[in-house]
């Protein structure tokens, strides 16, 4: 049977060297693992908000476009009194909770002309990372009911 001690796998002529640190703690970087985890973690950390935040912003712009898609259905009914849109607009956006911030400095704007009405919602996605939001702009557009004839 062939023994195996520390010269066994040397090549010729290789100087024979006493076992180091390394061999006599198994092998390991010991103490690499934490510097290394202080070097990755400020990358991960800016990815995981990161992506938080851009599924933010498109939960802003779904809660925007809903809520002008429902101010048009509002506005569009027939002989629908001015305002209608905006106030079901409002409404929307009140009760959809904070994904959109600062719809109200200007509020929802609806245009109806003879034939159709068009209904804008603005504001600003909810910021996760501390001063980073994004602007948010959904317009919605339909034809206004009427009478017609044949």
């Amino acid at each position: 049977m062939r023994q195996r001690g520390p010269i066994a796998g040397r090549r010729a002529g290789e100087p024979v060297r006493p076992p180091g640190l390394r061999e006599r703690l198994g092998g390991t970087d010991r103490g690499a693992n934490p510097v290394e985890l202080a070097v990755v973690m400020p990358v991960i950390f800016v990815l995981l908000f990161g992506s938080i935040q851009v599924a933010a912003w498109f939960v802003a712009r779904s809660t925007a476009l809903n809520a002008a898609q429902s101010a048009v259905n509002a506005q569009r009914v027939h002989q629908a009194p001015p305002g209608a849109g905006e106030a079901r607009a409002r409404r929307f956006l009140t009760a959809a909770g904070g994904w959109l911030v600062g719809w109200d400095s200007p509020g929802p704007s609806c245009v109806t002309t003879a034939a159709d009405v068009t209904c804008t919602v603005r504001g600003r996605s909810l910021s996760v990372v501390p001063g980073v939001d994004f602007p948010v702009r959904q317009s919605a557009h339909g034809t206004v009911e009427r009478w017609t004839t044949p």
